[in-house]
């Protein structure tokens, strides 16, 4: 758990490096005062080498573990942040415990309803390494994370003591859980070290106490050669992507390594090997090689084992046990056409959004063809006003994002939102073309829409422009920076850029653009419902500013449900729209009839062929006499009506019940000209 905290690094000297063992069951502390960290040489807190102050805690009577004793500590937060009890236990001096076993228990209580939490860091600089957090939630899961990815779930009990236990083999990376004895699971972590642990309440639903705290080190003696499996990490994705797996080799010997060989399967299969030379990788070290040959994901448990051998050319080494190491990952099988939509609320100005930019980015490299990323600014010069406001009424600051128009989330909650919407069959697919001219620069783009259930209601339809790697000048272009100098962990880079970062420094991805013809969309682009099979194409034209890239440009089509959510996105380069071609909107099925007056308004009729009823859909861009006549094929006058003066995005319904199926001509006179378009009656 990041907690927003200035890190401190000290040399914490109470444990002797030689010490293997502690145990503490708070038996010889005076109750309440002076406080733990002031009575114990072993105890103190994030900020304080000494203990004391508000994060140090209270050595209590009001329950215990110990059937013959009498005391306990306790934690509990009034805050929504948690705290301020922050208490940290050194397991060692300043190098942390990377070599051997290493076991730590302690037991907690916890009444129904609240929670629990503690967490271990890697080093002595507190804050700077997580090895692990330890959720025990209110709902009595426990919850292990390790860099913010879930590695293991189990349960704890309620209002009873229960003893839990973390065994570490840091040799072969093996971690495990145990609760009153019972293996939870092991994982690999990311982090295979240790250095000591923090508890503390993380926010006003914790309650908890903890007694018997104790850990057992059985270190390890260096052999002349020994390559250990560290780490197998291949992420997970959506079955059908190909991903590269990344392994951690370390040098657990006294010997330099200059070379091995490396194997990896996936579910048995045929290994695939690599060689890897021209190291140095000296006693204690890790490397990380990433295998060159890519494998597909597969539904269902991938399990990735990898194999080093032939350590500088000498066959074996010396622990052939930490030689072998596995992964397990379950890819998410995604709906077929699904793509799912992040519009984020970002802003140069805002400190914190470089998160939001590196999740984006995260989610875009690692969910390519299915995730759609838009980036709303606010309050600077990329903003869209009319997007900003639409976004601004949805989040509660920034940065947020909201995922198919879920409920607000911060930027790196996306990959939870994404995978629970991938898997969600949509109701219509939706297929990008285009054309442009560069010379006048302007884009027209077509929506194509091919419904794959039949629907009833309001669904919508709008089209989006994004553009990559924009750049500017100014200060207004400077990104402002609260990762500058690393003192709130690592977030993608920059926290190793100042703060501001400069403007020549800055290129911005997934900048909004446009949205068209507005937030909300094309009211009952489909008509009032349509049948599977339906499809029907909507068109938009945009002309880019000669500041915009147009190498750069990115077309999103947004299919809205009658909630509210995004049922489906379609997502193309501009590049690849004009390829699939633009697209006039008078194919089969129901689609529409588009003639422009441009600049000042165009006329759109849909759906078309229909039945019962269709839609003259106006976008005026001034106030106009508006008068609409529909012709038979005869030429004889069926419907008239003068609407007089109207201006923006109107939507006047045609009733065709009373008409004979056949072709009609649709006449719509804005300001004296005149649009004809047919529409068919089925």
């Amino acid at each position: 758990m990041k907690k927003l905290l200035l890190s401190i690094s000290c040399l914490v000297s109470l444990l002797s490096a030689k010490a293997q063992t502690f145990s503490d069951s708070f038996e010889t502390y005076t109750l309440t005062t002076p406080l733990l960290g002031v009575q114990s040489p072993d105890w103190r807190t994030w900020s304080s080498a000494v203990g004391g102050g508000t994060e140090d805690v209270a050595v209590v009577n009001t329950d215990n573990h110990t059937s013959g004793g009498s005391k306990s500590i306790y934690f509990s937060s009034t805050s929504s942040t948690g705290g301020p009890q922050d208490v940290v236990l050194p397991f060692t001096t300043t190098t942390p415990l990377s070599t051997g076993q290493f076991t730590f228990t302690s037991w907690f209580k916890i009444p129904t309803g609240k929670d629990g939490y503690f967490n271990f860091q890697g080093n002595s600089t507190i804050g700077n390494m997580y090895s692990l957090d330890c959720y025990m939630t209110n709902t009595g899961a426990v919850r292990i994370e390790n860099s913010g990815t879930t590695k293991l779930t189990g349960t704890h009990p309620f209002g009873a003591w229960f003893e839990l236990t973390i065994k570490a083999n840091f040799n072969t990376n093996t971690w495990e859980l145990l609760i009153n004895g019972t293996s939870q699971g092991t994982w690999s972590n990311t982090n295979n070290q240790v250095w000591g642990i923090d508890i503390y309440p993380p926010d006003a639903t914790a309650s908890y106490w903890v007694d018997d705290v104790s850990y057992n080190v059985a270190p390890y003696t260096l052999p002349a050669l020994n390559a250990a499996l560290n780490l197998v990490n291949v992420s997970n994705g959506l079955a059908g992507q190909t991903r590269n797996p990344a392994i951690t080799v370390r040098n657990l010997g006294t010997s330099v390594i200059n070379s091995f060989s490396l194997a990896v399967s996936q579910n048995g299969g045929t290994p695939v090997g690599q060689n890897v030379t021209g190291l140095t990788l000296a006693s204690l070290s890790s490397t990380v090689i990433n295998i060159t040959s890519p494998f597909t994901l597969t539904t269902g448990p991938n399990v990735f084992t990898a194999t080093v051998t032939n350590v500088n050319g000498l066959g074996a080494d010396a622990e052939p046990v930490d030689n072998v190491s596995s992964t397990t990952v379950t890819p998410i099988t995604p709906a077929a056409g699904k793509v799912v939509v992040a519009e984020e609320g970002t802003g140069t100005w805002c400190q914190w959004c470089p998160r939001g930019a590196v999740y984006m980015d995260l989610m875009t490299s690692k969910y390519t063809g299915f995730f759609a990323p838009i980036a709303v600014h606010n309050g600077d010069p990329m903003v869209v006003t009319a997007y900003d406001a639409a976004i601004g009424a949805l989040i509660t600051g920034y940065p947020k994002a909201i995922v198919d128009r879920l409920p607000s989330i911060d930027p790196s909650a996306i990959e939870t939102d994404l995978l629970s919407r991938v898997v969600i069959a949509p109701k219509a697919v939706l297929k990008n073309g285009a054309t442009y001219n560069s010379t006048t620069r302007v884009l027209n783009v077509s929506v194509t829409t091919t419904v794959q259930t039949a629907i009833t209601g309001n669904y919508k339809l709008a089209c989006v422009i994004t553009e990559d790697d924009v750049t500017g000048t100014g200060s207004s272009y400077n990104q402002s920076n609260a990762y500058a100098g690393g003192g709130s962990g690592p977030m993608g880079g920059f926290e190793s850029l100042p703060n501001p970062v400069p403007a020549a420094t800055m290129h911005y991805d997934h900048v909004a653009r446009f949205i068209s013809p507005s937030f909300a969309g094309i009211a009952n682009a489909a008509g009032t419902s349509a049948v599977a099979g339906t499809v029907f194409t909507y068109t938009f034209s945009f002309t880019l500013p000669a500041t915009y890239d147009d190498t750069q440009i990115n077309v999103i089509g947004l299919f809205i449900d009658p909630t509210g959510k995004i049922d489906n996105a379609g997502t193309a380069t501009m590049a690849q729209a004009i390829t699939n071609g633009f697209v006039s909107g008078t194919g089969t099925g129901v689609g529409i009839y588009e003639t422009a007056f441009a600049p000042d308004a165009t006329v759109k009729i849909y759906p078309n062929p229909a039945s019962n009823s269709s839609n003259i859909l106006l976008n005026l861009q001034k106030e106009s006499a508006v008068a609409v006549t529909i012709y038979n094929s005869n030429g004889a006058v069926v419907s008239t009506k003068d609407y007089g003066q109207l201006n923006g995005n109107l939507n006047i319904p045609v009733d065709l019940a009373r008409f004979a199926n056949g072709m009609y001509f649709v006449n719509v006179t804005i300001d004296g000209n005149t649009s004809i378009s047919k529409l068919i009656k089925q």
